[in-house]
């Protein structure tokens, strides 16, 4: 016996069906390499704090417009707010108008990529290439010479002026 799905029931299942694949990829990351700098989660939440853990341990996002970093306009270096890698130097930020420090260029050997299928996009993760704590995501929208946009959580950063220590 011949059974027909009604167009109701055919446009359910779709809609049961697209909901459960954006549900996995909003979950979806490169699996986790290994990095120099290893420590438990319990480790990094107390280096780090909870607002820091989130977004560099859970790969979270901050708030918009609300790092101070975005207005930091010295001469230094952006570092990893976990291990103090230098990633950035303060010659390469550029006010992208989204509300998070943006870049043209990381520094070199200083961060590391992965294919970030979250949320339904495809997006490059960038990572801190020392203890693989998230920073943000890259772009393509940048402005020259790279015509990169490094879209970098403020709460991922310190900032280290040109004669001093880390603010």
């Amino acid at each position: 016996m011949r059974r027909n799905i009604g167009r109701r029931a055919f446009l359910g299942l779709a809609g049961t069906a697209t909901v459960g694949a954006i549900a996995t990829a909003a979950c979806s990351r490169t699996p986790a390499r290994k990095f120099e700098i290893q420590l438990s989660d319990a480790q990094w939440r107390q280096r780090l704090g909870n607002e820091r853990f989130h977004i560099l341990r859970e790969a979270g996002t901050e708030p918009a417009f609300t790092s101070p970093l975005l207005n930091e306009h010295r001469k230094g270096t952006f570092v990893c707010a976990a291990c103090n890698l230098p990633l950035f130097s303060s010659a390469t930020k550029f006010d992208s108008g989204t509300g998070w420090p943006s870049f043209w260029n990381a520094l070199p050997n200083a961060v590391v990529y992965n294919r970030d299928l979250s949320f339904g996009m495809i997006r490059t993760e960038e990572l801190c290439r020392r203890c693989g704590g998230h920073l943000g995501h890259v772009f393509d929208d940048g402005p020259r010479p790279t015509g990169k946009r490094h879209c970098i959580n403020g709460l991922a950063l310190k900032f280290v002026p040109a004669t001093g220590r880390a603010a």
